[in-house]
This record gives C-alpha cells, sequence and structure tokens, in this order.
C-alpha cells in the first residue's frame, strides 16, 4: 500500500518574515542545538541561524526536486573533482531574498550578521579557479532552472591553510568539518559499491557473444552527502552531490578475536584515505595511485547514481541522451566515459556500436590548460592493477578509433602517434585528455584565446579529424556572490541608480555608461571605493598588525602561486619601485600598497621560493622607515573564498600579468573588474575579451602576445639580451645574485637568479620593460582620480559578458540542448 501524503506545502511552511527568523532561531537553540542564551555560544548562534536558513531551502529543495521526478525532464550532471564553494549563510540569505529580515532579526538579540558570517569555515574543496569556477555554475544553473547535480568529492581536508612562518609557506590541515557542516544531509539509502584491483575473465554467453567479468575486486562504500544549491530568488534548489569513502566492513572479526586492533580495522581505514585530503603528493607510486582511486571513485560511484536516477523514471537506455547530459569539469572526470561504457556492455549487454553511441550523445567535455604537461597521463602498469577492466575497453575504444583516423588519414602512421589514446612509451601511458575527445561529442575551450590554441596547437590533429566538436564557452562568475553579497556599498549604489535587475542578467549594468559624466555620482562611486578600503584596512590592521594608508593605490595580485602566473613579475616590479623611491626620496611618486595573495603546491620548489621571494621583498620595504607612507607590501596569507570578496571590492588595480598564452581564461580578472577595478593584463586568457568589451583606453595592456611567445621560444630565447637592455632590471638581479634580500641566508634565492638570467621559460625578463611603462601610464592615470573612476564606471558597466549566466546559457543552448528561464 502506498502512503499518501500531502504536498510539502501543506505540511510546513516557514515564515519568510523577521518575525518567523527570530523564532526559527530561538526554536533551533533550544531543540537543534540544547542551548539557551546563557549556555550558546556565538558558534551556536551561527548554527541557529544556519538551520533557520536552511530549513526554507529544504521546502523548495523538496519542491523543485519533485517537479523534476514528476515531469520526467532532462538533466545536466556536472562532474567535477573540485568545488570551491567556500561560505554559504550568506550566499544562501541573499538568494531567498532574506537579508533585511534576517539582519533585523539577529539586532534583536544583539547578534551582528556580519560577525555570524565570519563564523562559518570555508568549504575548501577545490584548489583555485577550476573549483571557484564549479561553484559559479552551479549558483548560474539553480538561478536559471536547469535541472541539474553537481557530483564531486567531500573531502575530509580540503586545501590546505596556509601560515608564512619566517618567510616560508606551512602546510596545515584544513579540518573545515571539524564543527560539522550545517548545509549537509547524508544519505546512506543512496550510498554506491565502488569496485577496485581484482581480475577479470572472458567468456561466451549462449548466444556466442564475448562477456567479461570483473570479480575478486576490493569494494569501497561510497557514502553521500547532499548540499542543496539555491537558485537566486526562483525557489528553485538544485543538489550536489558529494561522496565520501567508507570501508565495506567495519572491522575484520578474525583480526579482532586474536587480538591484533589495528589490523582489524586497517583495511576500513585505508578504504576510507580515498576522500580524505584534496590532491594527494603524487610524487610517489602511492600517491598516484590514491589519486587515480579518487577520480575513478567519484566518477564511478557518480555514474551509478545517474543511472539509478534514470531507471526510476526511463525504461528505454537507448533514450539515456535525451534524459541527461554528462559534463566533465577537465580531464580529472574522464572515467565515467568508460565507467559508462562498461555498465551498458558489461551489466546491460549491450552491443558496442550502439553502447559507444549513447555514451559519445551523453558526454561532453571542457578542457582548461593550454599546457601540454597538465594534461593527465596515467601508467599503464597502475591502470592495470587498479581498474583491470577500464584498461580493456581503453584499449578497444582506442583500437576502433585509430582504425577511423586510419581511414581518413592512411599512411600517416606519425599522426596514428599522436592521436592514439596511449602513449607509447616506458611504461606506456593513458592520455586523459585524448580519451575525453574521443568519448564525448562536445569539446569546449574557456576564452577565445584558449580555444583557438586548442584547435591550432594542442589538439590540432583533433580539430582536423572531427572539427564539428570543437567550439568555445568563455568562463564566467555569479554577481550574485561577487557583487550583491561581497560588495554591499557599491551593489546598493548601483540598484539604487538603475534597479536591481542586473542581479539576474548583468547586461543591464551597461546601464551606467550615461552616470560616469555625472559628477555626484562619481562622488558616490569614490565613496563606496574608500569605504571598501577602510574595511579592508581595517581587516589587515586586526589581523596581520600593518597599517595601510588609504590614499595609496591598492595593486592586487591574488592567485595560484605558479610561475606561468608570474607573480615574480609583478615582484620585480615592486623592487623597481622601492629603488625610485630610495634614489628620488623628494620626487612625488605615486604611493602605492602592493598586495600578494596565494598558496603554493606542497611539492612546488619554484613557487615556494617565490613566497619566500615576495615575504624577504616585504621585509625589507615595510622595515624601511624611509619609505612607509609611501611604498608597503603585504602577503595575504591563507587566500581563500571569504578573503577573497575582502579583496576584490577594496581593490584599485588588478594585475592579470600571466605569459600570454598560458592561461586558458582566468575569473579572477573578471571578479576585480565587476568591482570596479582597472586592469594591467597582457594578452592572455579572458583578458583579451575584456579589452575587447571596455577599449583599450580603459585597460592597460602590454607584452608579448601568444603568436609572439611562440616565435621568440623557436628563434631561442635568451633572456641575457633583454637583461643587459634592461638597466633597472640588471641592477635588481644583482641585488638577488649578491643576497640583498637574503643577507641571513646567502644562495637562498640562487635558483631564481638562475632560472631567470639562463632560462626564463615565462619571459619574465622579455616582458619586464613593458611592463614598467605600463606601469607608469597607470600612475599617471590614477593622479586624475575622477578620470580612474569614469574608466572603472565603464569597466563595470561593460562586465556583463562575464557573467557566468551568460556562459551557462551557451553551455545549456549549443551543448546541453536543454531549457532555461531567468527569474522574473
Amino acid at each position: 500500500m502506498v502512503r499518501k501524503i500531502r504536498d510539502p506545502w501543506d505540511i510546513v511552511h516557514k515564515d519568510m518574515t523577521e518575525e518567523g527568523i527570530r523564532r526559527s532561531f530561538s526554536s533551533n537553540l533550544h531543540y537543534a542545538l540544547a542551548k539557551d542564551r546563557y549556555t550558546a555560544t556565538p558558534h551556536d548562534d551561527f548554527l541557529a541561524v544556519a538551520i533557520a536558513i536552511r530549513d526554507r531551502i529544504i521546502e523548495r529543495w523538496i519542491l523543485t526536486q519533485q517537479h523534476y521526478h514528476k515531469k520526467n525532464l532532462k538533466r545536466v550532471y556536472y562532474l567535477s573533482l573540485e568545488f570551491l564553494i567556500g561560505r554559504l549563510l550568506g550566499n544562501n540569505i541573499i538568494n531567498l531574498n532574506l537579508w533585511d529580515e534576517t539582519k533585523q532579526a539577529m539586532a534583536e538579540y544583539g547578534i551582528d550578521l556580519e560577525g555570524l558570517r565570519d563564523l562559518e569555515l570555508d568549504a575548501g574543496l577545490g584548489n583555485g579557479g577550476l573549483g571557484r569556477l564549479a561553484a559559479c555554475f552551479l549558483d548560474s544553473m539553480a538561478t536559471l532552472g536547469i535541472p541539474a547535480h553537481g557530483y564531486g568529492i567531500r573531502y575530509d581536508y580540503g586545501i590546505f591553510n596556509q601560515k608564512i612562518v619566517n618567510g616560508c609557506q606551512v602546510e596545515t590541515p584544513d579540518e573545515w568539518l571539524k564543527f560539522g557542516n550545517p548545509w549537509e544531509f547524508a544519505r546512506p539509502e543512496y550510498a554506491q559499491h565502488v569496485k577496485f584491483y581484482g581480475d577479470t575473465y572472458m567468456y561466451h554467453d549462449k548466444e556466442g557473444k564475448l562477456r567479461v567479468v570483473w570479480h575478486n575486486t576490493e569494494d569501497v562504500i561510497a557514502m553521500p552527502y547532499d548540499i542543496p544549491i539555491t537558485g537566486y530568488k526562483n525557489n528553485v534548489v538544485n543538489t550536489l552531490r558529494l561522496w565520501s569513502a567508507r570501508g565495506s566492513e567495519e572491522f575484520d572479526l578474525e583480526y579482532f578475536n586474536h587480538g591484533d586492533y589495528e589490523m582489524a580495522v586497517f583495511n576500513k581505514m585505508f578504504s576510507e584515505n580515498i576522500s580524505r585530503v584534496l590532491y594527494p603528493n603524487d610524487a610517489t607510486s602511492m600517491g598516484r595511485e590514491l589519486r587515480l582511486k579518487q577520480e575513478y571513485f567519484f566518477t564511478a560511484a557518480s555514474i551509478a547514481d545517474i543511472i539509478r536516477r534514470f531507471r526510476s523514471e526511463n525504461s528505454d537506455f537507448k533514450t539515456f541522451h535525451n534524459q541527461a547530459v554528462i559534463q566533465l569539469n577537465d580531464t580529472h572526470p574522464s572515467l565515467a566515459i568508460v565507467e559508462f561504457l562498461r555498465i551498458l556492455i558489461d551489466e546491460d549487454r549491450m552491443d558496442w556500436d550502439s553502447a559507444w553511441e549513447i555514451t559519445v550523445k551523453t558526454f561532453a567535455y571542457t578542457n582548461h590548460t593550454v599546457m601540454p604537461e597538465a594534461l593527465e597521463c596515467w601508467p599503464v602498469p597502475i591502470f592495470e592493477k587498479l581498474l583491470p577492466r577500464h584498461i580493456q575497453l581503453i584499449y578497444e575504444i582506442n583500437a576502433r578509433f585509430l582504425r577511423e583516423v586510419a581511414n581518413q588519414y592512411p599512411g600517416d602512421i606519425e599522426r596514428l602517434r599522436r592521436m592514439s589514446i596511449i602513449e607509447e612509451g616506458y611504461p606506456k601511458k593513458v592520455r586523459m585528455g585524448h580519451l575525453a575527445i574521443v568519448g564525448t561529442h562536445s569539446v569546449n575551450g574557456v576564452s577565445e584565446l584558449h580555444s583557438t590554441l586548442l584547435k591550432q596547437q594542442l589538439f590540432k590533429d583533433f580539430y582536423e579529424f572531427c572539427p564539428e566538436k570543437f567550439n568555445n564557452k568563455t568562463n564566467g562568475i555569479t554577481q550574485r556572490r561577487w557583487l550583491l553579497k561581497a560588495n554591499k556599498p557599491l551593489s546598493n549604489l548601483i540598484t539604487e541608480s538603475i534597479g536591481e535587475k542586473w542581479a539576474i542578467n548583468l547586461y543591464e549594468l551597461e546601464k551606467l555608461l550615461p552616470l560616469k559624466d555625472d559628477r555626484g555620482f562619481v562622488e558616490r562611486w569614490q565613496n563606496a571605493k574608500k569605504a571598501n578600503k577602510e574595511h579592508f584596512a581595517n581587516y589587515i590592521q586586526q589581523t596581520m598588525g600593518i597599517k595601510l594608508n588609504l590614499e595609496s593605490m591598492f595593486d592586487v595580485q591574488v592567485k595560484r602561486i605558479h610561475e606561468y602566473k608570474r607573480q615574480l613579475l609583478f615582484a620585480l616590479f615592486v623592487i623597481s619601485q622601492y629603488l625610485r623611491f630610495k634614489e628620488n626620496p623628494n620626487d612625488s611618486l605615486l604611493p602605492r600598497t602592493f598586495f600578494f595573495g596565494g598558496k603554493a603546491a606542497p611539492g612546488y620548489f619554484m613557487a615556494k621560493l617565490i613566497i619566500r621571494f615576495i615575504t624577504s621583498i616585504a621585509h625589507v620595504v615595510n622595515s624601511d622607515k624611509s619609505v612607509r607612507d609611501k611604498i608597503k607590501v603585504v602577503f595575504l596569507e591563507n587566500y581563500r573564498v571569504s578573503l577573497a570578496e575582502k579583496v576584490f571590492p577594496a581593490s584599485d588595480l588588478s594585475e592579470q600579468i600571466s605569459t600570454a598564452g598560458t592561461e586558458a581564461s582566468g575569473t579572477g580578472c573578471m571578479k576585480f573588474m565587476v568591482n570596479g577595478a582597472l586592469t594591467i593584463g597582457t594578452h592572455d586568457g579572458a583578458t583579451i575579451e575584456m579589452a575587447d568589451a571596455v577599449g583599450l583606453e580603459n585597460i592597460f595592456m602590454f607584452g608579448l602576445k601568444a603568436g609572439e611567445v611562440v616565435q621568440l621560444k623557436t628563434q631561442g630565447y635568451d633572456p641575457k639580451q633583454f637583461i643587459q637592455r634592461s638597466p633597472v632590471l640588471k641592477v635588481i638581479l644583482r641585488m638577488i645574485q649578491n643576497n640583498f634580500f637574503s643577507p641571513s641566508d646567502p644562495g637562498l634565492f640562487d635558483p631564481l637568479f638562475g632560472n631567470l638570467s639562463q632560462h626564463d621559460p615565462f619571459l619574465v625578463c622579455a616582458d619586464f620593460d613593458a611592463y614598467c611603462k605600463m606601469q607608469d601610464i597607470i600612475s599617471k592615470n590614477y593622479r586624475d582620480y575622477n578620470d580612474w573612476t569614469r574608466k572603472a564606471i565603464v569597466n563595470v558597466a561593460k562586465s556583463g559578458r562575464f557573467s557566468s549566466d551568460r556562459t551557462i546559457i551557451e553551455y545549456a543552448r549549443e551543448i546541453w540542448d536543454i531549457p532555461y528561464q531567468l527569474p522574473a
């Protein structure tokens, strides 16, 4: 007998008023947390208000999922190894349109809502732009009413916490779950068994067809945890499902009975290591195996869950691609292609051609790199040990694919070698990027330049073979987090001036253009920037003990520390400015405060040395009383989403200075732009499209272009030639060589000096003089602050194309074939 229940709206309807929030808050303290106003801690207050907001989300969540189920709607499944979702309280309050009500309700108890938000730990389930992009996409999909599910891993420890100790990066565990997560719901009823190791055997069934069985495996349980993803003011709530690894058995009773308690739980602990840490160190064979385990673990669990949901509403598997599309966020989830194919062939006993057709029609692939070394390649022996059935399928996929290539290009053995999924060598390797291209119907880059480079360089052979697969989808950011939530002074001014529709249609910001010549509006804009700089300066004073000059330009580069992003170029410019102040103390040079922020991968020696170099520069500059109010250097420890929300609104100048042709897109540049910072940038990634949007008079572009970089390297790049032509660079390198920045540790920065003067793989020396020249132009521009502000207004007004809503609409129209709807 089926038990009937009433519509959830008839069961409970949470009051969306200040009084309703206040009642829920008080009730949650008592009944959910067993506290009163005398025993409640500030964190209890945070949990109580988070649960109050969560309850209102749940109502909409259930209704949304019921709607998807009843209508049997086509769904998007977004697979990503990273989701850098950050804090959720403020975002959820804004999306439910409850900001004023919640703020007033908390004020009744003498509680500051902003203070409560700071108590929430960042969910650091990502390393940088890839994970933050995934989070922005989830926000946009919910806001556009697209039936979507995100899938990833619930890491016990996210991206490490960064401490700067004696100038060095020190990594500490990110225990983001130590106080629990009020937004997640365990779903043990949907747990999946994931297989590893074992062996395969082949046989012919009664119909004479070849069958393969994968057995003698070691199984791990994938436990799902669901986080609701709210749309903006539209009552849509989608789901982010994160998988946590659990041992298939709690303990081995035989070991336990013999008193060997450690061995009794060893297998359980070993299994659970899979979801323990984001990006384990893959410098060892065990580390590499664990990383591959992670990738298969979450893709296998996700595919099983996707198929389970499909079967609950459909019976004909040949219609699967009409009901689902699976988007792979970079190469990490590429194994999902093989796992999906394995289920269709081995478990559903579908013939190869039908199974492969459905697979290709179902999957789409987003590439996020232009550097071949960043594309994953896994040694075949690890595959054979860990996933013996999958390597067999990969060989078969490759053989069939190469036959198609050979038919089109007969006799071109070299082309076959380049396009093969298997890279020959010792050991042989599986090229995951090639697998992702072969097994999908769409391959997109994430900026116009990046997509062009994919077609002309990285995947040139594939583009020539199947050009119809390749397309561009320039990345974007959600304005609801990065402007509406992060920058209240500016977003309030914008809403007062042009209305609130920009929050769902960022192109509305173009209505600001006529106001750039309104003296009163310009002054209010400047006051908003001043308020943001004051807020950030207070934060720096409280957390770092550094007093900032609010009249100085806030010049900022915050992103993952990597040589191609050229924090080193920015650091060399800082030194040049310091030398100018020292040589001409009476000159009216523009005061600047230089901010660096970002984390280096724990095993990346050069990136960590660059951090040490920056902090050494900071020590020298900040200790020099003669330049105290003219120049200051700040390294922002433990850069993360919540800190980024303070940085972007306060910034005057955004440093986007990667070597041309190395940054796939970059989204930090867009966050600076929408918050009114001007950009100094190279002709790389999305910065090119920003320049096209705002006009070259409103952005500061410099340096070699991607084609010129290739040409210079082809001719034989020698950094010494550029050093000899640059007196300033020559002096700076001599200072580094003579240990000016490391007097107590001679030779510390010799690797930096040697790299720059002998190799300089990312052309720092080649672009240095052009960079300094453009910085001089910037200083002159900034002195006319009204004109600078007008340029800032133009940048914000022209940021519409860089909304993730626009990006997702393009995915929906051109790849997913799925409808969307803007909120009213």
